[in-house]
């Protein structure tokens, strides 16, 4: 069955990166018909990272390296500053 699809691109400057999607799967996780495609891929990119560096931080084995414990921080700020409401808040999992 082929569906219609949505391509966007990553570009950091200097390298970029092409993600395709199917186009429903993006209108489903649309939490407002003004919210762009763009948009809602980068909230699920943001929470992903966000995610990844939470799990390295607090459910690792072992002390987490300082500069992880930073950069967990430094995240979960950018995260509140994009959602308005910590990981913690939006997720209901907290430490």
């Amino acid at each position: 069955m082929a569906t219609d699809t949505v391509t966007l691109t990553i570009d950091d400057g200097e390298e970029s990166d092409e993600l395709t999607v199917p186009s429903e799967l993006v209108d489903i996780l649309r939490e407002s018909p003004e919210e762009t495609d763009a948009q809602v891929v980068g909230d699920i990119a943001m929470f992903g990272m966000t995610q990844r560096i939470h799990s390295a931080v607090h459910h690792a084995q072992g002390e987490p390296d300082e500069q992880i414990v930073a950069l967990e921080e430094e995240t979960s700020e950018l995260f509140e500053e994009r959602f308005g409401q910590s990981f913690a808040e939006l997720t209901g999992h907290d430490h």
